[in-house]
């Protein structure tokens, strides 16, 4: 792709990364969808709880395209998207500001959200932001030593589900405790490829992910048990009827679980 023809606008819309979007929405809507089944739904809460996800994920990306370019991770010969800050499109100093202005805007949102759940959500807002920045950035970049795959588990999977639910409900059921467990494994199957296809740029830089820790045999069975937990949990969870069996419909993408799982 020659950078020079890319404008400032589709530069920005690179460095966002859409396709990573409906992985920030899953837990959100999951934690939607129980909350209306339990007959506890407030859309305007839902919403919120939604756009600020997607916030949080854009700021997440920029600040992973820059902090990887600054600690060298990023090199032309990385595959994968189009990096902006790497190929020159944005500067970091761009990066940052629209890093800043990202998270500044879904802390805006969260006031509201706060407004609504009290204390548990400001300390979830602010982890949240702290561990998205924290993940390629700062003193000790989670990303780098192992950590990520617990981070993309516990802020995609627990926070999503039960702080959708709980902002809707004023508690956290049974139900969204068990059922943060699916969109959570599938989220961090999602890394786990991405960690496998970067694992020898990774090596090179330091950055010492699962993949690189244990090596590529390690990491395809690790993607496969993500997957396997992801959509064994709902059939448990309806069998002792903490869910209902129509959540059984989720299977319908088992074809394309399986397919990937043996790519």
């Amino acid at each position: 792709m020659d950078s020079e023809k890319i404008v400032n606008w589709n530069a920005w819309m690179l460095a966002i990364r859409p396709r990573t979007l409906p992985a920030a929405a899953a837990g959100v809507m999951m934690g939607g969808a129980l909350a209306w089944h339990d007959g506890f739904l407030r859309l305007d809460a839902l919403l919120v709880c939604l756009f600020a996800a997607l916030l949080l994920q854009i700021g997440s990306n920029l600040a992973n395209d820059v902090f990887d370019y600054e600690r060298g991770t990023d090199t032309p010969e990385r595959l994968g998207p189009i990096r902006v800050t790497q190929a020159g499109l944005l500067t970091p100093l761009q990066v940052k500001v629209g890093m800043a202005v990202v998270f500044g805007l879904a802390a805006m949102l969260g006031l509201y959200l706060a407004y609504l759940g009290g204390l548990p959500i400001i300390l979830l807002g602010i982890a949240a932001i702290i561990s998205a920045i924290a993940y390629t950035g700062g003193p000790f970049p989670l990303g780098y030593y192992g950590l990520g795959d617990i981070f993309v588990f516990i802020f995609f999977g627990l926070a999503s589900v039960a702080g959708t639910y709980y902002v809707q409900a004023g508690f956290v059921s049974p139900a969204a405790w068990w059922m943060t467990i699916s969109p959570g494994m599938i989220i961090t199957a999602i890394l786990v490829v991405n960690n496998l296809r970067d694992l020898e740029n990774d090596r090179k830089a330091g950055k010492h992910t699962l993949a690189v820790i244990f090596g590529e045999h390690a990491t395809k069975i690790q993607f496969m048990v993500c997957l396997a937990l992801a959509y064994l949990i709902i059939p448990i969870a309806s069998w002792i009827g903490i869910v209902p069996w129509t959540s059984l419909l989720t299977w319908v993408s088992l074809p394309i679980a399986y397919h990937a799982a043996r790519a």
